[in-house]
């Protein structure tokens, strides 16, 4: 019997996603969700920081554009002469990524000193002030791409060009090695649980979140996620090495400086677990997260050729790159792609339960590009 079809198995999760999967569903009949406006944000703030800092002055709040899961503000505090510049990341009704801002306040926490991140200052998780569940960081100059790179979704197809690619793509590498070199067994971090049940624990407890969002959201029936999601459940591999993992790793969830090419925060945390390190890495190989050049050459987040990457992180990782595990990971993450385009941003949008439902919308035009990545990469097999 495929593990598709042991029930047992099939509920194997982290707690936290298990909530997460159940607020979903108890949210899908809530009424419509109106994005807050700009005044009502600084009542917000201002009520928030009477209590916090009541010397402060909250002033400068406006929104941030991109993002396609999270409400954001940049505001800044003032108090004896002094101005300190915030980031508020507050938690629509429903988001094309379902995730938990208290694992992430708690990570971001955790890696500092150790990558270049924001400073995570207040948390409420529960909403308890803030309208939904929100997070309070300290803002990090830099850009998430080149200025001349015109209007498009930040990571998808960025062209990051010879010089800046020269600049960034050590810093990339070198600050994925040290995520996962995250000791997480001597520095536990509340909320993350360890996959280490059983060999397989790691790639079931993604494919079993994943596929649950998938059967919660799911519009309409699609043969080629069918296939995906039988021969992942067919073929999970084990996991020799558990690594605290990014769960985003790409350019677009970056900052840098656009001079100097430096590195200055890793941003969006909110998909992070312990897992398979194969896992970060089929995330950044990608196609839809790099770019092409004119000759066919392909370049993951447009900074390494993939043998280039995968050799790379071995040597600076002292890790050994499974090819066949890692094809089981290319394929998991062009699933997880269509998850998010094709059924969570969906339904967000169809539900109104998210401030982004035009652009939702538009990125649901990508689930055929992640389908016909599945085609490709189910087609050719795994490596012997």
């Amino acid at each position: 019997m495929a593990l598709i079809d042991r029930p047992t198995m099939m509920n194997d999760m982290e707690a936290v996603h298990r909530h997460i999967i159940d607020r979903r569903s108890a949210n899908r009949s809530l009424p419509p969700y109106r994005a807050a406006l700009t005044e009502e944000i600084v009542e917000i703030l201002s009520t928030f920081f009477a209590k916090e800092r009541p010397a402060a002055a909250v002033s400068g709040v406006r929104r941030v554009g991109g993002g396609a899961s999270k409400e954001q503000f940049f505001f800044t505090l003032s108090e004896g002469g002094k101005e300190e510049k915030f980031l508020l990341r507050m938690d629509p009704r429903s988001a094309i990524t379902e995730t938990d801002r208290e694992r992430e306040f708690t990570l971001i926490g955790a890696m500092q000193g150790r990558v270049p991140v924001p400073e995570p200052v207040w948390i409420d998780n529960d909403a308890n002030h803030f309208p939904q569940a929100a997070a309070i960081l300290r803002v990090v100059s830099g850009v998430t791409k080149p200025s001349d790179a015109g209007v498009k979704v930040s990571g998808l197809g960025t062209w990051l060009g010879p010089d800046l690619r020269a600049k960034i793509k050590d810093q990339f590498l070198d600050h994925l090695v040290e995520i996962h070199r995250y000791d997480f067994r001597a520095n536990p971090l509340p909320g993350f649980e360890v996959p280490d049940a059983d060999p397989k624990q790691a790639a079931r407890w993604a494919y079993n979140y994943w596929r649950e969002l998938w059967d919660v959201d799911e519009g309409e029936a699609r043969p080629i996620m069918a296939l995906a999601s039988q021969w992942l459940a067919d073929n999970m591999p084990d996991t020799a090495d558990l690594v605290m993992l990014h769960g985003d790793y790409r350019t677009g969830n970056y900052l840098f400086d656009e001079d100097s090419g430096e590195i200055t925060a890793l941003l969006d945390w909110e998909l992070a677990r312990i897992g398979d390190y194969h896992e970060d890495l089929g995330w950044v190989l990608m196609e839809i997260f790099g770019a092409f050049d004119p000759d066919g050459t392909f370049r993951a987040s447009d900074l390494f050729e993939r043998e280039e990457f995968i050799g790379e992180y071995e040597r600076r990782s002292g890790r050994s790159v499974n090819r066949k595990t890692l094809h089981y990971y290319d394929v998991m993450s062009s699933w997880k792609c269509n998850v998010i385009v094709a059924a969570n941003g969906l339904a967000a949008a169809r539900s109104q339960h998210n401030h982004q439902d035009v652009l939702l919308t538009f990125l649901a035009a990508a689930a055929p590009m992640f389908a016909n990545d599945l085609v490709r990469l189910l087609s050719k097999g795994a490596p012997a």
